[in-house]
């Protein structure tokens, strides 16, 4: 998908949604909402979009072994820009396929003042 594909970012969002992607909207401790956050687990990565402004996104995908997804140490593929672009670069992203078919597995936990943690399951 090109970013002339994306009319606007609810149509990109509304794809990262189809295909899976599950959002979280971390908050400081008033409550006010810092990003929308979007994370979706596959193979053997970890796929993530971190929408801040209309002009500030981050996508990154991370080895499913990263411990911290929101903040990680090591990258494989990394966007950043304006919503419309970074989002098209995001869906036009390939799937990871490990070769022995395991697939990284996690959850998220509630933290506090509204925030979200990845746990990675090992």
């Amino acid at each position: 998908m090109s970013s002339s594909d994306i009319l606007d970012i609810e149509t990109g969002l509304q794809e990262l949604i189809a295909r899976g992607y599950q959002f979280v909207h971390p908050a400081d401790e008033r409550g006010e909402v810092l990003a929308v956050v979007g994370v979706r687990v596959h193979d053997d990565v970890v796929d993530v979009v971190r929408l801040n402004a209309e002009d500030d996104v981050v996508a990154l995908r991370v080895p499913g072994t990263e411990e911290n997804v929101l903040e990680p140490e090591k990258w494989l593929w990394r966007a950043d820009g304006d919503a419309t672009e970074v989002l098209a670069e995001v869906l036009a992203l390939p799937d990871r396929q490990d070769p022995d078919g395991s697939q990284t597995k996690g959850c998220w936990l509630p933290g506090r003042g509204g925030t979200s943690k990845w746990l990675a399951a090992r």
